[in-house]
């Protein structure tokens, strides 16, 4: 409660940017780190931004076929400036927040891989987020000709039976075509928030971190309608009976003309947190 007054005009920045007719994946995945850190502010987003710029200015000019800047990217970022991953970067919030990543050079396969995409960017490359189930990597080039690599690996190259073998450990079913297309900037802002409620989820005391995330969530102009539930559900768990309560009513009148049972059982356990009041 006592960053709301810093946390509130960022967040109607960020939902301003979400939409914006072509988002700026930086400048969203920034105004999330905000949230984080109270310290980061504009001049904070402003140097972020700087050095993606500056890493832009590093990649060599000229640059056409799809492997040629898969393997100049991977020698500059992966080499040249050392991002990477690891497991235990999973155990860190600061691996999923831009800002962290640009200065620890390490971070989730997710946030990697947005640093690859806006280099490449600021540099005019086709180069594209690749949401495989489980693990991010990037896309160079029009399908016919893709090549894939893995920023989390360092810029390693994918080569297609890679590219299946990392599906199938993560979900055991088969690589699809579909699982190839670019990723559209807002699912990779959704999919990093996501990672970061996963992150809470495991850690009771950080429930700040999980109502913070869900906020973001909810600003985004397409998201689940069950998140408003979820979200009272966490204030009700952080003792926000009231604004709980509140939330659960919302939600029990949006489900009750196609879920009418559902939505008897919401009122009551809104009726419950409310009786914990008294």
């Amino acid at each position: 409660m006592q960053h709301d007054a810093w946390r509130q005009p960022r967040r109607e920045r960020f939902a301003e940017e979400a939409r914006a007719e072509r988002p700026d994946l930086a400048l969203l995945c920034l105004l999330i780190g905000i949230q984080a850190d109270a310290s980061l502010d504009e001049a904070g987003i402003d140097e972020a931004q700087i050095e993606l710029d500056r890493l832009a200015g590093a990649v060599p000019y000229g640059l056409t076929a799809p492997r040629a800047w898969a393997r100049a990217l991977a020698d500059l970022l992966g080499g040249r400036e050392g991002f990477h991953g690891s497991p235990g970067d999973y155990q860190h919030l600061e691996s999923s927040l831009l800002q962290e990543v640009l200065r620890r050079r390490r971070g989730l396969p997710i946030l990697l891989s947005v640093i690859w995409t806006e280099v490449a960017r600021r540099a005019g490359g086709h180069v594209y987020g690749v949401a495989l189930p489980g693990h991010f990597v990037v896309g160079f080039g029009d399908a016919d000709a893709q090549v894939l690599a893995d920023p989390f690996a360092g810029g390693r190259l994918l080569t297609p039976t890679d590219t299946e073998l990392l599906v199938a450990g993560t979900t055991g079913a088969p690589l699809t075509p579909s699982m190839l297309t670019p990723a559209d900037p807002l699912a990779v802002v959704s999919r990093i928030l996501n990672n970061i409620r996963a992150w809470a989820a495991t850690r009771p005391e950080r429930s700040d971190v999980a109502l913070w995330a869900l906020d973001l969530l909810l600003l985004l102009p397409a998201h689940p309608a069950r998140l408003r539930y979820e979200r009272a559900q966490l204030l009700v768990q952080r003792g926000d009976f009231t604004a709980g309560a509140v939330e659960m009513e919302a939600y029990a009148d949006v489900v009750s003309a196609v879920e009418p049972t559902a939505a008897e059982a919401i009122r009551r356990r809104a009726r419950a947190a409310r009786a914990m009041l008294n």
